[in-house]
């Protein structure tokens, strides 16, 4: 590949965001990774997101003379991120042409303001991005990368300077020196020292931390992973004190947490609790924090028995469940119904939590149904070896989905088939054992119904 010819600046969000338009959760690091990036090398520029660059002090100097001073800008609005919006605003009041605006075809409808301005999308299945769209949108970029920085004059993409005839883009010069004094005010010191004399090393980038979390959670090394993410979430608040947190490393954070056990199960399960209450589940639309809220509540009830863990396991797994509709938190949600409905003293509280864990079920069946027809299995001649393992890893989880979903509604036959169609197709061990505990469980529970004694009560008052 020849040396670079120019700098692109990327604006858009890292990690798995939730786009609440169509409540799919995105990768949008793999967006980056296997399409954003290889395009914009293969258009002859560097490519540059915020989390790789390595700086000292505050991010927002070199974020902002990027957005003034690089050749290209692609900004990747999916999952309408508000710091993309804000960032993409910057770029078309500093420079007049050269952004490339692009999108998940999940956003049906931009915002007025954005209207005016030509979007690519492309097309992300969530947890990856299919081989085919791959390569054809990192053909579309290129293209337009190329199009548009060899034509001369370039065409104005930004609506601020098509509107606004005669304005004159500002120096980097006079941006810099502002930057540089506000870093002055903020208590910077020449030379990369901070306030007190300590010099101050480099920070390492967040995009590197983050390959070495992933990394230790593949050994199986949580402890680590969870040292790592906490050096980044500690990064990210000394950067930017005043912005609200990224939930992604929140997230991630909690859930290394509390998988690790340390220094106890349960030590590391309040822990994880007290990370995911800075995210306000009680009133979040995430419903990644809402099912891992669930999650650590239903571990801590199985734990302690305590009936209040079990009470909020069920609220966050019922509104992450009616949010996004998925069947994750829906069966989840059954399961916990039935295991309430054995707990109740009140018989009118077993009958009406077993009868709900009926009717989620009946949605969550329909979904997964939906799921498998949409979804076909991915030819391994075309995708990527990590597509079709992502892929199996989803068809496992609908399988015996539905096989859990139709033995608690008492179809005991197409259930049993499910799971056992579930277990040979599971690319790793642990998800079969998953699953059975937790089909145990249930048919201990299912053989309480409260049900059969209303039944019997009615025939003998015939």
């Amino acid at each position: 590949m020849p040396d670079p010819q120019g700098t692109c600046f990327v604006v858009m969000g890292f990690g798995k965001k939730t786009d609440f338009e169509t409540g799919r959760v995105l990768d949008l690091d793999k967006s980056y990774r296997n399409m954003i990036k290889p395009a914009v090398e293969a258009a002859g520029l560097q490519c540059i997101r915020a989390d790789e660059i390595v700086h000292s002090g505050l991010i927002d100097v070199p974020m902002y003379e990027q957005l003034l001073n690089a050749d290209v800008v692609v900004a990747d609005l999916s999952t309408s991120n508000k710091n993309a919006f804000y960032e993409l605003g910057v770029r078309h009041a500093l420079r007049p042409f050269t952004t490339v605006v692009i999108s998940e075809d999940g956003i049906k409808t931009f915002p007025f303001d954005v209207s005016h301005v030509a979007v690519r999308q492309y097309h992300h299945l969530g947890e990856d991005i299919g081989f085919d769209e791959v390569m054809r949108f990192r053909q579309l970029l290129t293209e337009a990368i190329v199009e548009i920085s060899k034509k001369k004059p370039r065409p104005k993409d930004s609506p601020v300077y098509t509107f606004l005839n005669g304005l004159t883009p500002p120096a980097l010069a006079a941006v810099a020196q502002a930057a540089a004094q506000a870093v002055v005010e903020a208590g910077a010191k020449p030379g990369g020292e901070v306030e007190g004399g300590a010099p101050r090393a480099e920070d390492p980038s967040h995009s590197a931390l983050m390959q070495q979390v992933d990394e230790a959670q593949k050994r199986g090394d949580l402890v680590k992973a969870k040292t790592l993410l906490g050096v980044i979430r500690d990064m990210m608040k000394a950067q930017a004190p005043n912005r609200p947190e990224d939930p992604y490393i929140v997230q991630r954070l909690a859930f290394v947490t509390y998988k690790s056990n340390f220094p106890t199960e349960e030590a590391a399960l309040k822990e994880a609790h007290d990370l995911l209450a800075s995210l306000d589940p009680a009133t979040s639309n995430d419903t990644e924090t809402l099912g891992l809220w669930g999650s650590v509540h239903k571990r801590l009830w199985e734990l302690t028995r305590d009936r209040g863990q079990l009470d909020e396991a069920v609220r966050g797994y019922e509104r992450g469940f009616y949010l996004r509709n998925d069947h994750y938190n829906g069966i989840n949600l059954a399961f916990l119904l039935n295991c309430r409905a054995a707990e109740a003293a009140d018989p009118a509280e077993a009958v009406t939590d077993f009868v709900q864990a009926r009717r989620v079920r009946k949605e969550v069946l329909a979904i997964c149904e939906q799921w498998l027809a949409a979804n076909p299995v991915p030819d391994a001649a075309s995708a990527s070896p990590e597509a079709v393992k992502q892929a199996q890893a989803q068809r496992y989880w609908i399988l015996a989905t539905i096989g859990e979903a139709c033995l608690g509604l008492g179809d005991e036959a197409k259930g049993q088939a499910q799971l056992e169609a579930a277990y040979a197709a599971a690319p790793e061990k642990w998800m079969a054992d998953t699953t059975r505990e937790q089909i145990a469980d249930l048919k201990l529970m299912l053989a309480k119904s409260p049900l059969k004694f209303i039944r019997t009560d009615t025939a003998e008052g015939a």
